[in-house]
């Protein structure tokens, strides 16, 4: 079960995730992401505390979102990354490309 909630929007989009996020879920998370953005663009932060699971298909769902900001001059940040899943975004040296906050 994934959970994708807009927390604030002063200066940015907070973006609170929970529980799991995976092929099956992935898609509705880049659709419920992409409304918030294209609804009101500036950088987006991802509040990471509660995500539980991500695979690689989410990984690259992150990518493709990280390209639609950064295109647009606006920056993606993941905050509060829990360990085994900021080690998923290291090994596929994504951690080099995007902006780890905490």
């Amino acid at each position: 079960m994934q959970q994708v909630k807009l927390v604030s929007t002063d200066g940015e989009l907070l973006v609170a995730l929970a529980g799991e996020i995976d092929s099956a879920t992935s898609e509705d998370f880049y659709a419920e992401v992409n409304a918030m953005y294209l609804n009101d663009s500036k950088n987006i932060v991802f509040d990471c505390a509660a995500l539980e699971f991500i695979d690689s298909t989410t990984l690259g769902t992150f990518v493709k979102i990280f390209k639609q900001l950064k295109a647009d001059g606006n920056r993606l940040i993941l905050r509060n990354v829990r360990p085994r899943i900021k080690k998923l975004f290291e090994i596929c040296a994504l951690d080099r490309i995007m902006e780890f906050d905490r």
